[in-house]
């Protein structure tokens, strides 16, 4: 990604795949996240060979899909939201952009209906 991008200056991981799942960018973010996974080494690599069991059956199926994904996690003792979001370029599946967003353990609602 280009120095100046925006997305190099926030503290949430972006991670981008292609159509066919292969790593093609990482913000420092996603680098810091993934470090003992390979940080940027892992741009180039399928996505798939990052996930274990039953992630990789499901992010499979979610290739074929093309359908959103979101859900939280909690991981070294942080909580986060996880957005898994399909990209299209003129009606054309290009691939996923995932948003992972650390959040605090009380987190205020606020109803606005």
């Amino acid at each position: 990604m280009p120095a100046d991008n925006w997305t190099n200056q926030i503290t949430i991981a972006i991670t981008v795949t292609n159509a066919e799942g292969i790593i093609t960018e990482m913000n420092p973010a996603s680098m810091t996240t993934f470090v003992a996974d390979g940080g940027a080494g892992l741009i180039g690599s399928d996505v798939l060979a990052c996930h274990p069991e039953p992630s990789r059956t499901k992010l499979a199926s979610m290739y074929n899909s093309r359908q959103p994904n979101h859900y939280t996690i909690r991981k070294n003792g942080r909580r986060k939201i996880i957005h898994q979001i399909p990209l299209f370029k003129e009606e054309i599946f290009q691939g996923y952009v995932e948003i992972s967003i650390p959040i605090p353990e009380h987190l205020p609602h606020f109803d606005r209906d």
